[in-house]
């Protein structure tokens, strides 16, 4: 039986989180979770079904590679659970690998379908030069297309055009899906989809929790969002 693994226990005799971060063995979840309660979120670290779709909204990090963690999500049917529950119009947040799996597929380590949310393939950088670092692991900016204003009402609402942010990552989400694309990036010449937005889904490939004051923004905005809806 799937069980909770955070000390907030959902619907337990402690009062419920509004925010489930899924836990499918792929994560950074207790840096997430500590970010979420500076914000001023409550939030629990749990993988079962019920706990999950009676949340307010569910936060999907991840760390490693696409094809393993679309095997873990399907090994606890937990693919069909983050379907349910972004159909159910409650707000959803996807971090780093969280942004790539709610791709049709990714070419890492072969080819494997991912959930599909979005259409498209994750990419790897594939950089000529060998003495340019691939993961790229560090500061990056990041931008809108259509200046900042784009980012109103939504997670980056606030966040300056251009703003550094943290990235970890090998592989990137093409600019395949302009109706959707809240913010790009570039490394070492290649300009990839720094964060999404679609309806109730926002998934972003930085990592908002290691990315100091503005990255505590996108959660404090998540935080507003979900008072809200």
């Amino acid at each position: 039986m799937p069980v909770c693994a955070c000390p907030h226990k959902i619907g337990g005799s402690m009062s419920k989180p509004k925010v489930a971060i899924l836990d499918y063995g792929m994560g950074n979840l207790f840096s997430v979770q500590q970010a979420c309660n500076f914000a001023g979120l409550e939030a629990g670290i749990t993988n079962n079904e019920q706990n999950i779709l009676s949340s307010s909204a569910l936060i999907v990090p991840g760390v490693g590679a696409f094809g393993d963690a679309m095997s873990a999500l399907r090994l606890k049917r937990l693919d069909r659970v983050i379907k349910d529950f972004i159909k159910s119009g409650k707000l959803f947040m996807g971090i780093c690998l969280g942004l790539q799996i709610l791709f049709s597929e990714s070419e890492e380590f072969g080819l494997h379908e991912g959930l599909d949310v979005f259409p498209g393939k994750v990419l790897k950088f594939d950089l000529p030069d060998k003495n340019i670092k691939v993961p790229q692991v560090g500061w990056n900016r990041i931008f809108s297309q259509k200046g900042s204003c784009r980012w109103k009402n939504s997670e980056l609402d606030g966040i300056t055009n251009g703003e550094f942010m943290y990235f970890v990552h090998s592989f990137y989400a093409p600019l395949s899906l302009s109706d959707y694309i809240l913010a790009t990036s570039t490394y070492e010449g290649i300009e990839y989809c720094a964060a999404v937005k679609k309806d109730n889904v926002f998934a972003c490939q930085f990592h908002p929790e290691k990315s100091a004051n503005a990255g505590i923004a996108v959660y404090r905005n998540f935080r507003r969002m979900v008072e809200n809806s």
